[in-house]
């Protein structure tokens, strides 16, 4: 089991500053931290042979192989070793999968996505449940959600996303396009296809679809918050009227306007319990002034302000590169944030600068 601040070392990779394992270690941040979801812990050796796949060592594949060969090699292990094994494997394959610019909005991907983090791991990777579920959450005393019933899982997920599909995130702020985007993952989450490793499926999705936004996703949040991430998404499908406990995606929200703004809520787990004293109206208005500063921008303007503050030296083609927008739009957005008053251009075009006259 990790002994020491994994966060700590993979940090000092982010703090050199070099793009490549800056990239790298982002995307182990997440991998890493997403175990603790469902309560698991990778090892020590997982994380020497991250650090070498970082310091480009080795290649992924080749990490994988590793793991595998490492608890292959162990004839006798524990039983709490098989957790660890879980998590390294996991962690792996997310690692992979997050530095692949690849990505398909469908239930197929959804699932995809579930077969490749899980192969190995459980013999139903990839495969839809055949029976019902409950689980008992202590955000909730021991109560459940009411999950998807088996029979309706391919249709429901049909339906959802056909809905998002045809959403328009046109003339929508930032603020907006987050809280639909939050009730989105969250109805997702609630169908919970697979009979294990929904939540860590759900955030795996969700960082890619994310980015299919413009957005250079902050995985620092789900590294630190993993756990506040799936107590949120259980808050979003949970009603107890008789208690007066009412579904919301509040919480959700918070997690993802820090995820993607750069917002500070402070998300702890206790303020998710249904029995915590204050309520979720008192926590919500506390941190309203926190994205109202947003709520002028659509998603895509916010991507480039972000991209355009931490190198304001950068060219359009390069923002549409790390935005993964067209260089067309990224030229017509640029004109519009500065008619807006939003942005300038100082000393030219071919050794200026770009300024952000606002507070993003």
């Amino acid at each position: 089991m990790q002994e020491h601040d994994w966060q700590y070392d993979l940090e000092e990779y982010i703090r050199q500053g070099e793009a490549d394992r800056t990239e790298k270690s982002v995307a182990w941040q997440t991998a890493i931290g997403l175990q603790d979801v469902d309560g698991l812990k990778t090892s020590e050796y997982l994380l020497e042979t991250a650090k070498e796949h970082i310091e480009g060592k080795i290649d992924i594949a080749t990490v994988q192989k590793r793991i595998h060969s490492y608890y292959e090699s162990r004839n006798e292990r524990l039983v709490s070793e098989q957790s660890t094994m879980e998590a390294d494997i996991v962690a792996a394959h997310i690692a992979e999968l997050l530095a692949e610019r690849t990505f398909q909005f469908s239930p197929a991907e959804l699932q995809s996505i579930h077969r490749r983090l899980f192969t190995g791991v459980y013999k139903s990777a990839g495969q839809f449940r055949t029976y019902n579920i409950t689980k008992k959450e202590w955000v909730l005393s021991g109560d459940t959600v009411y999950y998807a019933a088996y029979e309706s899982i391919r249709e429901t997920l049909d339906y959802d996303f056909s809905q998002e599909k045809a959403f328009s995130y046109e003339g929508l702020d930032a603020s907006q396009a987050m809280k639909h985007i939050a009730k989105f993952i969250s109805g997702i989450w609630q169908i919970h296809p697979f009979c294990e490793g929904n939540t860590r499926t759900t955030a795996v999705f969700m960082i890619k679809y994310l980015q299919t936004f413009g957005f250079q996703i902050s995985n620092q949040v789900f590294a630190e918050n993993s756990w506040y991430f799936r107590n949120a998404l259980v808050r979003a499908n949970y009603n107890n009227l008789k208690n007066n406990v009412h579904a919301t995606t509040a919480f959700l929200e918070q997690f993802v306007e820090n995820l993607l703004m750069g917002a500070t809520h402070e998300l702890k787990n206790r303020y998710l319990h249904i029995d915590y004293r204050e309520t979720v109206q008192s926590i919500t208005q506390s941190a309203i002034s926190q994205v109202s500063k947003c709520q002028n921008y659509t998603l895509e303007e916010l991507a480039i302000l972000k991209e355009i503050i931490q190198n304001p030296s950068i060219t359009q083609k390069d923002l549409a590169s790390s935005t993964g927008m067209s260089e067309r739009t990224i030229k017509r957005k640029t004109v519009e944030l500065q008619e807006k008053g939003v942005l300038r251009r100082k000393n030219g075009k071919r050794n200026g600068k770009w300024e952000v006259l606002v507070e993003v």
